[in-house]
């Protein structure tokens, strides 16, 4: 599994019901997209959640790295670059993807990227993330966890989808989910 994210920074005084427009229209052309876990269509608004910026930033569950590159070389993709630019898109190698039943009814997202430290323990680090994400589900809090791992920038992230926004830290960056894609 991948996990994928990129995200478009918009001006202060950007329009934010051109992106609610486009989550709303859009959206439902992913449901059942080959090779996909689930497609998170986020955003922020600054003041907002926490928020420091205005922000477009799907989140991406990929079954499979073919879903990736079919949805990166597709013309919805190419679609959007049209509209908001060329993103940076950032993966990361799948450790644990907790999944609840209820996963459809989320409404809040968050996402934590962490830096792992030079010769950290990565197999320790993977079980603890792991038990984290299937713990989170377990208990009912996140109706989705995705821990994972990108060894280029030793960087972690963690996505949690939410029915109510948690409290979250000053590190943490929270979304509003316009819609949820899901296989």
């Amino acid at each position: 599994m991948i996990a994928m994210q990129y995200s478009f920074t918009l001006p202060a005084d950007y329009d934010m019901s051109i992106v609610d427009r486009r989550i709303r229209d859009k959206g439902p052309l992913l449901d059942g997209f080959p090779n996909l876990g689930f497609k998170a269509y986020l955003s922020a608004r600054q003041g907002e959640c926490a928020s420091r910026d205005n922000l477009y930033a799907p989140f991406y569950l990929w079954q499979k790295p073919e879903g990736a590159s079919d949805f990166l070389c597709g013309p919805g993709f190419e679609a959007l670059t049209g509209a908001f630019g060329w993103p940076t898109v950032r993966t990361w190698i799948v450790w644990q993807a907790e999944l609840s039943a209820e996963i459809a009814a989320a409404r809040f997202a968050t996402r934590d990227i962490l830096l792992t430290e030079p010769y950290a323990p990565l197999a320790d680090i993977r079980r603890a993330e792991s038990a984290q994400a299937e713990a989170e589900v377990a208990t009912g809090g996140a109706l989705a966890s995705v821990s994972g791992f990108e060894p280029t920038t030793w960087t972690r992230v963690r996505f949690r989808l939410w029915r109510e926004m948690p409290e979250i830290d000053a590190q943490t960056q929270a979304y509003r989910v316009g819609h949820l894609s899901l296989p």
